[in-house]
Order: C-alpha cells, then structure tokens, then sequence
C-alpha cells in the first residue's frame, strides 16, 4: 500500500495548496505571494528583508543620490518669499539685514556706529545679541529702490543659485549641501563682521560664492575638464573685484573661503566608514572657529563704546 500524500499549503494562505518553496525562508508560497528573485521565488517577508540590506547608492562624496535638487528650490522659494516680504514691508530690510554695530536715534532712525555716542541713543546690530543676523542678511537683497541694481541684485544670485545649485546639490546629497550653503553664508557674514562691522550688507552672494569654489574643487576631485570649470572661476573672481565698488566683497570672499574648506574636507575625506565622520567634524570645526570669531569682535566692539 502506497502512503498518503502529504498536502501542503502556502504559509500566508492556508487554504491555498502550494508545491513552491520560498528559495530564502523554504517556506511554501501559493502564486499570489510569489515574488521573482535572481534564481526561483522569494516571499513577500524574504523580498522586504532583502530590500532593507541592500546598500543605497552613493555620490562620489557619500551623499544620497537624489533626482530632484529640493533644496535648491526651497532655498530660492526662501529668498523669493523674504524678498516679496521686503516689497510689502521695507522695514525688514533693517530689522534683518547684516550688521555688526550701528546705531538708532530717537527719532527711530538708522545711524553711522560711532564709539561714544549720546544717552539718547541705543545700539543695533549683533553687538546688541542680534546674532540671528549673521544668518537672515544671507535671505534679504537690495529693494527695487535702489536703481536698477536693486532688481538685478536677487536676479543674479536666483540666477546663480540655479545653475551652480543643482550641480552642487547632485554631488553632494542635500544635507551635505545645505551645511556647505549655510556655513558658506555664515563665513560671508562674519568676515563682514571682522572687517566692516558698521556697514549693513545683504544678499545671497556669500553663500553662493561658496557654492562656486565647492564647483571648483568638487571637478577638479572627479578629475574633469577643467577649461570650462576654469572660465567658471575667472569670471566669479572678476565679479569678486568688481562687487568691491558695488557691494560687500567681504560677504563674497568669505563665503568662497568657507565654502572652499567645506568642499576640501567633502571631497577628500577618507572612503571608508570615517568619511561621514571626518565631513561632519570639519563642518562643526569651521562653525566654532566662526563662531568665535564673531563672539570675539563683538566683545571688541562692546568693549569699545
């Protein structure tokens, strides 16, 4: 006499008769949870744990690979909006923009920094703890009323931030862009602070400059041509003489520092599991050494009235 067959079923579905094996688990899967892999089928469950082991691809630089530069529009969508509020209420230009000292009269107006200055009075700027305008100044551009410089101003830099963003945020994966952004902002700011602390500056241009020497250094680490890299960076560093009768050349040039030490710890941080370490530490050291450097010629200028 011949042994009964055994009946088997699918594991997800009992009543389900099922003669496949997941080629993972060796469970049995009806045709409903089979699931095509490199060699036979897999179950759902085995398909999920699979996916989560698999490795996400990589920039060159460690950053995620993404296809849309979101922070690229967001960080243009922030400046289009605070320009707008500008059109709306001018007063935010003053309230916002980049000041080391300065001074406010009586009279609600807006004065040049002098060390001793009357009762009446009172002082305005990041030595007054505004220190938020080391960072907001980077957001604001000059008003239409300014000429047709004024218009132009957020135009170039809009124009800019696009074409050399996206690049830069395809290298490097959007947290890491966003850090070089910022931190190339903060180093504009702050060397205004230090070497013209009483002039009121805005706009985008630091940052931006800082996202221009991270071009540089990010092709010349990927070992592309340079020629047209190379016209890219003399027509910036032209436009760095030509800002110094127009507008803050210290924001540009301090931001094309900042970007350009950021981007150098990017690209040659070692490839291994120190890399993401090595990036953020180099990030966190040049936000100290900045900020240091703002807090000590604040004390200076506190020091001087």
């Amino acid at each position: 006499m011949e042994p009964e067959s055994t009946l088997t079923t699918c594991y997800r579905h009992p009543k389900v008769e099922s003669h496949v094996r997941c080629t993972r688990c060796e469970r049995f899967i009806c045709p409903d949870c089979m699931r095509a892999a490199a060699v036979g089928h897999q179950c759902p469950e085995c398909v999920r744990e699979g996916a989560r082991s698999v490795r996400q691809a990589r920039t060159a630089f460690g950053g995620q690979i993404t296809a849309v530069p979101l922070v690229t529009y967001v960080l243009i969508g922030l400046n289009v909006l605070a320009y707008l509020g500008e059109l709306v209420r001018p007063a935010i230009v003053d309230r916002f923009e980049m000041l080391g000292a300065g001074l406010v009269g009586p009279d609600g107006g807006h004065y040049v920094w002098q060390a001793a200055y009357p009762p009446d009075f009172h002082v305005e700027g990041v030595v007054d703890g505004e220190w938020y305008r080391l960072l907001t100044g980077a957001f604001l551009h000059l008003p239409p009323t300014e000429g047709t410089f004024g218009i132009l101003h957020i135009v170039m830099n809009m124009v800019s931030l696009w074409n050399i963003g996206r690049v830069v945020e395809a290298q490097l994966g959007r947290i890491r862009y966003l850090a070089l952004y910022l931190l190339s902002a903060l180093g504009g700011s702050v060397l205004v602070l230090l070497v013209a602390p009483h002039e009121p500056t805005l706009g985008a241009s630091g940052a931006i400059f800082g996202l221009g020497a991270a071009y540089y250094v990010l092709a010349r680490r990927l070992g592309a041509d340079m020629s047209q890299v190379n016209r890219f960076m003399a027509g910036l560093l032209l436009w760095l003489l030509i800002s110094a009768g127009l507008t803050s050349w210290q924001g540009h040039l301090g931001g094309l520092l900042a970007g350009a030490v950021v981007t150098v710890a990017y690209a040659y941080a070692p490839r291994d599991g120190r890399r993401a370490l090595v990036q953020a530490g180099a990030c966190a050291a040049l936000l100290v050494l900045l900020v240091v450097c703002a807090w000590a010629k604040a004390a200076e200028l506190t020091g001087a009235q």
